[in-house]
């Protein structure tokens, strides 16, 4: 199993040493065994032999219980860093991959993979001590009586080998189980975040629950009671099989004559004391192939190879010009071929401290141009250049830190930060929460803002407090202006935008505020996933009505 030899390989020695307590709790119950066999089972025992006895059962609970504590620690330490290795990931992988799996795949990878993964180690050492054990009394009754445990060993198997085909049938159906999974997710995801539509359109609210979710969740419950029907069979199959083994085990010794009644209950006493830690060990396989179901669903995110740090290389601070050559970018669209749609070649030169604003219609391409250019989405043809300098995969973080952004399906923060990581300059954030009019709306704790429930335009206006306290050299801003009223987006046009000129921060902005086109040092238009600029009288008509301007789609 995959799953386990990823632990081996990170965590050798422990693994070994937790192995190493397990070898030695299972010789001290085999040692308990031989104890009860040849000085409590024969007719002239004393009360002499109940002290080491007692002793003896002491030290096999403590090293029992010291091995269940090595092995559980061992795996919640695992299961830690396996959660905080795969939110690194995350954050480290682009853009573009993380949009192809899908917000619902990730949260059930976090949730429920990682949920699995964790109930699989705590069952780990039921499993590891079982196999132990019974490695270790099969070895103690081979010592007493060869014939009688080759039978013994043999129905063993055949038990396990049934036990085994019961247990396959666990892991199909909780694989098919984790798929399901996805679903609802999805499903839960459409309920949370639809929830206005779904409360007016009670039609749509219906088929939605009946066609959609109901067939999801029936499907996942048809697979998990299949998986515990399995599961709780071969718990059944093994107990009750143990049990036939105690039997088989008194036929040959009074019966075939292959050994003494002392023998054959030394036997059955070993049977009954591997009862126990057998049936913990086929109740916790299902569990390990459920967390490898797991580990195989994170395997297959391809989410960026994991490294430690969040460092940056600042080599590219002191720039004048960003240049986009022949950049093309493609969605490969479905498997018809139908919603695929290519962008460029696109060329342009940003200039240090330009205002440029881009405007042009929906499915036009705009907001995958502000994600090349913001280093978001990486070319598929063609290169980035800022300076004499072509961004590669070297320089690739240091150019995505020249940019700060708000895009319309932003995320609302509440901590500032400032260059580099650092705090925020008070001066500067004192200054822009009055022109934004945000002083008497916000509360903090330090640096962090307390109350973010605020209407969409004043979340947006946090949004551009945030972008602006980090001291970027570009900030990019998407349809920034479309949730303000009227007044303000009158402010920010005429007010803010002069301010951010004044502080040397370029600006690029998708908008359609074709009144406000004036403030604008170029104008420029996406149509179709080609990029113009559009001068003079084009400009003009532009600015008098962008809507007749843009080419329709």
């Amino acid at each position: 199993m995959e799953l386990l030899r990823v632990v081996f390989t990170h965590y050798r020695w422990p693994f070994l040493g937790a192995i190493g307590l397990s070898l030695f709790s299972a010789g001290l119950g085999v040692g308990v065994i031989a104890f009860i066999n040849q000085r409590l089972i024969v007719a002239d025992s004393t009360l002499s032999v109940l002290v080491p006895f007692l002793g003896l059962l002491t030290l096999l609970l403590a090293v029992t219980l010291a091995t269940q504590l090595a092995l559980t620690l061992l795996g919640h330490y695992f299961v830690y860093n396996l959660r905080s290795r795969l939110l690194k990931r995350i954050l480290d992988t682009d853009i573009e991959r993380i949009e192809r799996v899908g917000n619902a795949t990730l949260l059930a990878s976090l949730s429920s993979d990682v949920r699995n993964i964790t109930i699989g180690f705590v069952r780990l050492p039921e499993l590891v001590q079982g196999v132990v054990m019974t490695v270790a009394c099969v070895a103690y009754l081979a010592w007493l009586s060869p014939e009688m445990v080759l039978v013994t060993v043999l129905w063993m198997a055949a038990t396990m080998a049934v036990g085994w085909w019961l247990v396959s049938r666990v892991y199909r159906h909780f694989h098919l189980v984790r798929e399901s999974e996805d679903l609802l997710y999805r499903d839960y995801q459409t309920a949370i975040e639809g929830r206005k539509e779904l409360t007016l359109n009670r039609d749509r609210a219906r088929r939605f629950f009946d066609e959609t979710y109901t067939t999801n969740a029936k499907t996942y419950l048809y697979h998990i009671i299949r998986a515990d029907t399995y599961h709780l069979s071969a718990g059944n199959w093994s107990n009750i099989m143990m049990l036939g083994a105690i039997g088989v085990v008194f036929f040959m010794a009074n019966v075939l004559g292959w050994a003494g009644p002392a023998a054959a209950a030394t036997f059955a006493l070993t049977l009954l004391f591997l009862r126990t830690p057998l049936i913990q060990a086929i109740g916790a396989w299902p569990t390990l192939i459920s967390a490898q179901v797991a580990f195989d669903k994170l395997k297959s995110l391809e989410l960026a190879e994991y490294r430690a740090d969040f460092a940056v290389k600042d080599t590219l601070r002191d720039w004048q010009c960003i240049r986009l050559v022949d950049v093309t970018y493609a969605y490969p669209g479905d498997a018809h071929g139908q919603g695929a749609f290519k962008v460029g070649p696109v060329n342009l030169a940003l200039h240090r401290g330009e205002q440029v604003f881009l405007i042009g219609g929906n499915g036009s391409g705009k907001s995958t141009l502000a994600r090349l250019l913001s280093g978001l989405y990486r070319p598929q043809g063609g290169y980035i250049q800022i300076d004499d300098t072509r961004i590669d995969a070297h320089n690739w973080d240091a150019f995505r830190a020249r940019f700060s952004s708000v895009f319309t399906d932003f995320h609302a923060f509440d901590q500032l930060m400032g260059a580099g990581g650092g705090p925020s300059d008070p001066v500067l954030v004192e200054r822009w929460l009055e022109r934004l009019q945000m002083a008497q709306k916000l509360e903090w704790a330090g640096a962090r803002v307390t109350n973010i429930q605020l209407s969409q335009g004043q979340k947006k206006r946090l949004a551009l407090l945030l972008a602006i306290a980090e001291e970027r050299d570009v900030l990019l801003l998407d349809e920034w202006a479309a949730d303000q009223d009227p007044q303000f987006r009158r402010l920010f046009y005429r007010e803010l935008l002069p301010h951010l000129k004044a502080m040397g921060t370029t600006v690029f902005a998708i908008s359609h505020d074709d009144s406000y086109f004036v403030h604008a040092d170029r104008l420029l238009e996406m149509s179709a996933g080609h990029l113009f600029e559009l001068e003079g009288e084009q400009r003009a008509r532009a600015s008098l009505d962008a809507v007749a301007q843009i080419t329709p789609q």
